[in-house]
């Protein structure tokens, strides 16, 4: 039996078409919804956590996997400037990473973020705010990056469990999109 984190995020979902042709990076990936779903779209996957059995989970054709802990005292970030044409992070916040995310975005690619924000406390866990994002924290990271933001939420969600998140999806300077395929993916139409 699937449990709803077997299932992609539908922001990511909604917003997966728009990430241009490359390699995308699943960072902190669990068991690998989400790099099952850009590796089901043609895309090269790296999915890396610093769990080895969620990474044997996310495992399969067009995934790479690398375990890594970025949260470890003298990590480094392992990955080159404008590697990824994609970059998805759920459910995971760690501030000192916001810099190399956006390093590591190529200069058309698309960062698709959704993660708890303060508020969440109501709902449960988490509850530390430390691993919530503060109000209008993700627009601070795009304009951070000189990012365009193509879509941004705030609020309460109900699914898969009630939670307070944020979500954003935002492009490098060099994304090119259609009109129409932006407003079809940003329900504008």
């Amino acid at each position: 039996m699937r449990t709803p984190t077997d299932n992609p995020s539908p922001w990511v979902r909604r917003f997966a078409g728009l990430v241009p042709a490359g390699e995308v990076l699943d960072l902190a990936c669990g068991s690998g919804r989400h790099a099952r779903l850009f590796a089901g779209l043609g895309h090269r996957v790296l999915a890396a956590d610093r769990d080895p059995q969620a990474l044997v989970a996310a495992a399969c054709a067009g995934i790479e996997t690398l375990q890594v802990d970025l949260e470890e005292e003298g990590a480094c970030w392992p990955f080159a400037a404008g590697r990824f044409a994609g970059i998805v992070v759920t459910n995971y916040l760690h501030r000192p990473l916001f810099q190399h995310l956006l390093d590591s975005l190529a200069p058309d690619g698309v960062l698709i973020y959704e993660t708890f924000a303060i508020g969440n406390e109501a709902f449960g866990k988490p509850s530390n705010p430390a691993f919530l994002l503060r109000p209008g924290e993700l627009l601070e990271l795009a304009a951070l990056g000189g990012l365009t933001v193509l879509a941004y939420e705030d609020g309460v969600v109900a699914d898969p469990k009630p939670a307070r998140v944020q979500r954003l999806c935002a492009a490098g300077r060099a994304f090119i999109g259609t009109e129409a395929k932006l407003d079809h993916l940003v329900g504008r139409e």
